[in-house]
């Protein structure tokens, strides 16, 4: 299966979204389909081609210690660089918050959520051939939000102005398609419910199925009591996992 379609729907994604200006609070924008597409085209070449994708796990936006830093969607280095196999040179933002620098592999903190995530599917399939044999992860939205604060606060989209984001949602609409309908993909799990929501309205008229696990952001009490037992009970209930 050739990764081509989803690669140049990612590109002509990031084409489309360069250089947009975004209100308070989103006063810094972090787009790492840019300075950190060698790691990106490396996990789609790699793992979007190796097969049809029966489920495609969908989180909201890139994480400022994960896909910020590595490229990578929920993308933990640990997880990237030492289960996934991949590491990339990664380059930096044009403008950048102090306390959420990129440093690309050599980033030392770590993604919660991308930990829990990939350690979930270490967990179950051993091997990253395994899993990425039929199923892949995704960001909808490939931009990181962080407002002008001491610590720069993470922005979710949500928090954002619907008129300023429903054109990037109509963007980020059309690269799901695609890689929906190239990677034969039947079920779209929601990590979270926002992915949910914004999958069920792009893919609508598709023949897909939707679920949904909780997000597993340390922001999500759900996820600070056992979101790896939870998470899998919830795949298994809706019939994702048997």
């Amino acid at each position: 299966m050739s990764a081509e379609p989803v690669i140049r729907a990612t590109i002509a994604l990031r084409k489309a979204l360069a250089g947009r200006s975004f209100p308070a609070p989103a006063d810094f924008v972090y787009q790492p389909l840019d300075y950190a597409w060698a790691s990106h085209e490396a996990y789609l070449r790699r793992y979007a081609a190796s097969g049809p994708k029966k489920v495609l796990f969908l989180g909201m936006n890139p994480g400022p210690f994960g896909m910020a830093q590595s490229g990578v969607p929920f993308g933990e280095i640990a997880a990237v660089r030492d289960w996934m196999g991949l590491e990339m040179p990664v380059g930096r933002p044009d403008k950048e918050h102090p306390g959420k620098k990129v440093t690309g592999f050599a980033c030392h903190r770590s993604e919660v959520s991308g930990r829990r995530l990939w350690g979930l599917f270490q967990e179950r399939f051993g091997k990253a051939e395994a899993f990425f044999a039929d199923h892949l992860v995704h960001n909808y939205c490939p931009l990181l939000f962080l407002e002008n604060t001491k610590q720069g606060r993470n922005v979710i989209p949500e928090e954002l102005p619907a008129e300023v984001m429903a054109p990037v949602n109509k963007e980020c609409d059309k690269l799901l398609r695609v890689m929906v309908e190239t990677l034969g993909v039947s079920t779209v799990v929601g990590v979270g419910g926002y992915a949910e929501t914004r999958a069920r309205e792009a893919l609508d008229g598709l023949l897909v199925k939707y679920a949904k696990v909780p997000h597993p952001s340390p922001a999500n009490p759900v996820a600070n009591r056992g979101w790896s037992a939870a998470a899998t009970k919830a795949l298994v209930e809706q019939g994702v996992w048997a």
